[in-house]
């Protein structure tokens, strides 16, 4: 079922009693104080752009006037929203890197933002105007019919209805009200009907282009969750049956040696039982960091923030923790953030030459973010190496983003996003 429009709502029978008229008359209204204060905003920009000198002043100034779009059309988007109950998708993307140089080059290398630059010129220098001539018209002759009896009541003889012609009767006022009453309804139908002819236009203009694919995205998306659990069942498996049954073998082969040895200690075969043991005690130690590093047992049984704290014990430089999470998050983007930070924080250790780092995050908007900070000498880049671009795709995996930020001499900070739906 689609969501309901004006449009859709046109053809009803009860669309008069609704408040849908109403829903098109304020979408209209509003639109007329907006476009004008685009209107006031594009003037002012270019002329000030244009007047004062562009080396100092004059080329933020323009810069802004060029972004002017980005913000009207993310407010479109939502008044889109007054007469048509489907949303506009922010055709926008997020930035590979944190700050205001790569959000202003993203956003200037997108078609979006021109396309949005030439919406506001059209909006502010022709849309608008319209759009206040048809409410304003309709409001001014209805108004102007109703408001007859009282402004006969306030002059005592005669009222002057729509600048037209005089009535100096209480039966012609009375008469004058009941006619824009029944105009209202009258005028709810094109009022209505130009509404959503201008929201389809809105849409048309500030659509995605890439809109047609939606569908074929969304179901690469279902594809790409189902292809995530069952690697997430199959490692798993792995590390049960690891668990369960090679450690366990190897526990028991130790403790065979043990007693071998206690038998043979004063003979022959004591050394080499007691390098045996040994040998299996180092393959012991080496399957359970194995196990560790496929799926930590303190994550399953206790949580991100309970393993993350283990790899701050662990690791060579101070770590401070400061992770709040209400809720456990799915079990995927708690694998997939595990073992990011897990990254983040060997980096560190190796390459930084930090003396402290910090993780810090929580839920934000619907999202986990989870940033790792260090105070080492910067210059960290996922175009290097394969370690930060394998984080990078393990997140992208669940529609996450990692996003670095590490100008020369410090500091580093990795930023995990990671849609996440927790009840």
């Amino acid at each position: 079922m689609h969501p309901p429009t004006i449009w859709t709502r046109l053809h009803l029978r009860h669309y008069v009693r609704s408040g849908w008229p109403w829903r098109a008359a304020l979408y209209l209204l509003s639109s007329a104080v907006l476009g004008l204060l685009t209107l006031l905003t594009l003037v002012l920009l270019a002329v000030a752009g244009s007047v004062l000198t562009v080396v100092v002043v004059g080329l933020p100034l323009l810069l802004v006037l060029v972004l002017t779009g980005v913000p009207l059309a993310s407010v479109e988007r939502g008044r889109l929203r007054l007469i048509d109950s489907e949303p506009l998708a922010d055709p926008h993307r997020e930035p590979d890197r944190t700050g205001l140089t790569a959000w202003l080059r993203t956003r200037l290398q997108e078609r979006a933002t021109w396309r949005e630059l030439g919406y506001a010129v059209l909006f502010g220098f022709l849309l608008w105007p319209l759009e206040a001539l048809v409410v304003g018209s309709v409001l001014l002759v209805c108004g102007g019919l109703l408001a007859t009896p009282v402004m006969l009541a306030v002059d005592g003889e005669e009222a002057r209805v729509l600048k037209m012609w005089i009535v100096d009767s209480w039966p012609g006022a009375l008469s004058a009200a009941l006619a824009g009453l029944l105009l209202m309804p009258v005028f709810a139908y094109p009022l209505g009907a130009i509404a959503a002819g201008r929201a389809a236009l809105t849409r048309f203009l500030l659509a995605s282009p890439t809109g047609e694919l939606n569908s074929k995205i969304k179901e690469l998306g279902r594809s790409r969750v189902r292809l995530v659990d069952a690697f997430e069942a199959e490692r798993r498996r792995i590390e049960r049956d690891l668990h369960d049954g090679a450690q366990q073998r190897l526990v028991a082969l130790s403790m065979t040696l043990g007693l071998a040895r206690l038998d043979a200690a004063d003979g022959p075969l004591g050394p080499l039982l007691a390098k045996a043991q040994d040998e299996a005690a180092t393959a012991l130690v080496e399957i359970r960091e194995l196990i560790r590093g496929i799926h930590p047992q303190v994550l399953t049984d206790r949580g991100l923030v309970a393993a993350v704290e283990d790899l701050a014990d662990r690791s060579t430089i101070p770590v401070d923790v400061d992770l709040d999470l209400p809720v456990r998050p799915p079990e995927a983007i708690e694998t997939a953030v595990y073992f990011a930070v897990s990254e983040a924080l060997a980096n560190v250790a190796k390459h930084s030459g930090a003396s402290r780092a910090v993780v810090r995050g929580g839920l934000e908007n619907g999202q986990l973010a989870v940033e790792v900070e260090d105070d080492g000498h910067g210059g960290a880049d996922t175009g290097r190496g394969t370690g930060l671009q394998g984080v990078a795709d393990r997140v992208s995996v669940l529609d996450g983003r990692l996003l670095v930020s590490s100008p020369p001499g410090g500091p580093t900070v990795f930023r995990l996003l990671v849609p996440c739906s927790t009840p």
